[in-house]
């Protein structure tokens, strides 16, 4: 007779303790909570060219921070000024690859090796953050 996969949960032979199960369900939700309750209130900056321009997001992905040192500022004329927007944006994904690996490394523990399925509008595979 093969054994069955429920054993392991309580409630004997063949049996499955419904309450222990519950119980296993809500010690995982308060874990989630709380690692995104940390996630939330972590920050990371990203930066780019030494530091001439710095972002700082939240780790929910919101933007707090944008820091220019007069350095990154070529010019005035529509060319400098190009420059420093891409330089703003290099900084922004340098943070936000940031952000994505602190919510990896803080949720994905409690996925169990559950592939992320994403939220509306996001990839398979890629944090909903």
């Amino acid at each position: 007779m093969t054994q069955n996969p429920f054993d392991a949960l309580g409630g004997g032979p063949g049996g499955l303790d419904l309450g222990a199960l519950l119980q296993q369900a809500q010690q995982m939700q308060d874990q989630l909570h709380d690692a995104q309750q940390r996630l939330a209130e972590a920050t990371v900056d990203g930066s780019v060219a030494g530091g001439a321009v710095t972002v700082t997001l939240t780790g929910a992905g919101e933007l707090t921070d944008v820091t220019i040192t007069p350095d990154a500022l070529a010019g005035t004329d529509a060319e400098s000024l190009a420059d420093l927007g891409d330089l703003v944006v290099a900084a922004f994904r340098d943070a936000r690859a940031k952000v994505d690996e602190l919510a990896q490394e803080t949720l994905g523990p409690l996925a169990g090796g559950l592939p992320d399925l994403g939220g509306p509008g996001q990839a398979p595979g890629r944090l909903g953050f």
